[in-house]
């Protein structure tokens, strides 16, 4: 990357991981925090905790597609000052109601696709891979430290305290979108991080995407349902004061991430993605089942929570791969745009299911549901197409260069270890699907500049 993509991704990379940790850091303390609200039920606690998801899931793809027209910062400010009110909204909420509409409102600030598009704008073909990596990474960190942090801020500060911490960093989020990020010369459309409206049609009935598509959202249907169980567990069965919750999180997420990486090289490396994969899937639906059974004592819990993580972990690392994987070669950004309003719509969908089984059966009925989606899932993915283990690739397309696009992905076609080739003249660039170990990129960049 050169000086000017190293700000603009790290940059990205900070606006997208505070507002992922301003949504995710009242995970593990606000069930029993919402305990107090007037008006509550858990049926109630479950709809706050998922109604962010609903709302994200709605607005993400318009609001992406309206950047396209007016423009991305002015989109993510206004993303960013809706996301802002909502916190305050919520904040100075006394009943349940009132923190329902506020997370609603922290969910319309849906920013996602327009933050992918200003990336794209910002960085090369070549680089925009590695920079979507860093800002997959920056959210799975929100999520982690959001974990650990979430029981000591509302030990200092509270829930409310963390809903007027969530504010303050979306308006410092807006301040560094002004002056640390520089505006595109000019926006365009991509292909490979934007959602096309006339590829919608293929995407949703592309069945190998749609296993996946569905996966996701049982996966974050399960992880939010989970966290409306979990606080109760450790306070209620194991007898830990909520501040003391962190320490359980910490040392299983520590392994857990350890145990992960062997797990991902096996998938990636290895070319044993369906296997590792399906293993994930089964090790969810043994977490949740060890939690019904023995939540009872500090085995059953760290054992199931140990199981959840390391499951967890892999299938967020996996699962945009294999849509990657998957999607047209040309078509990766309307996949993507489907894939994330399933998995926002999973947290709505847990958060909704989990309140309701919590109120008619206990934090046993959460874990067996949470099982009992696992191994549906597993059933579902079982029958998946062995993935081939190729990777997506971009380059420029020089525009001195005059060959005209079917010639040029024919000869592009040609070249050892590429698989498919897609020229989009508009865009100036190659969509490639290759096999690295085979694939020579300076005769790809030589053809494309010649």
């Amino acid at each position: 990357m050169n000086a000017i993509e190293r700000r603009s991704v790290f940059s990205l990379a900070g606006i997208y991981s505070l507002r992922m940790l301003g949504l995710f850091l009242i995970l593990p303390v606000f069930a029993l925090y919402a305990e107090h609200l007037d008006g509550v039920t858990p049926t109630l606690i479950g709809l706050a905790l998922g109604a962010y998801g609903l709302t994200m899931a709605l607005l993400q793809i318009p609001f992406g597609m309206l950047s396209d027209r007016i423009g991305r910062k002015p989109v993510i400010t206004v993303g960013l000052i809706i996301f802002a009110i909502g916190s305050v909204v919520a904040a100075s909420s006394h009943d349940i109601w009132g923190v329902i509409f506020g997370r609603a409102l922290q969910g319309a600030g849906a920013i996602a696709a327009a933050m992918m598009a200003l990336l794209a704008d910002l960085t090369r073909e070549e680089i925009r891979t590695k920079a979507t990596a860093m800002i997959g990474m920056s959210i799975g960190m929100s999520f982690t430290v959001s974990l650990i942090l979430g029981p000591w801020l509302d030990a200092a500060i509270g829930v409310n305290g963390i809903f007027w911490l969530t504010a303050v960093l979306a308006v410092g989020a807006i301040v560094v979108l002004h002056t640390a990020i520089p505006t595109p010369a000019h926006s365009s459309m991509h292909r490979d991080a934007e959602t096309i409206p006339g590829q919608l049609g293929a995407a949703l009935r592309n069945f190998e995407l749609l296993r996946l598509d569905v996966g996701i959202l049982i996966l974050h249907s399960i992880m939010t349902a989970m966290f409306i169980a979990l606080p109760f567990v450790l306070r209620d069965q194991l007898h830990l004061p909520s501040v003391h919750h962190s320490w359980v999180y910490l040392p299983i997420l520590v392994v857990a991430m350890g145990l992960m990486v062997p797990m991902i090289i096996i998938a990636e490396k290895r070319k044993k993605m369906k296997p590792v994969f399906l293993i994930a899937i089964a090790l969810i639906a043994a977490s949740a089942a060890v939690l019904a059974l023995f939540h009872q004592g500090w085995t059953g819990v760290i054992t199931g929570l140990l199981l959840f993580f390391i499951a967890y972990n892999v299938l967020e690392a996996t699962l945009p791969s294999l849509v990657s994987r998957i999607a047209p070669i040309d078509g990766k950004g309307t996949a993507m745009g489907v894939y994330s309003t399933s998995q926002f719509l999973g947290a709505f969908v847990g958060g909704a299911g989990g309140g309701m089984l919590l109120d008619k059966f206990g934090v046993e009925g959460i874990f067996i549901a949470c099982s009992i989606g696992a191994l549906l899932w597993l059933a579902l993915a079982f029958g998946m197409a062995r993935p081939r283990m190729r990777s997506a690739m971009m380059l420029h397309v020089d525009e001195a260069n005059t060959t005209n696009a079917q010639t040029l992905e024919t000869q592009l076609l040609a070249l050892a270890g590429v698989s498919e080739a897609r020229i989009a003249i508009e865009e100036g660039v190659a969509y490639l699907r290759v096999e690295k170990e085979h694939f020579d990129a300076d005769a790809a960049k030589a053809l494309l500049q010649s």
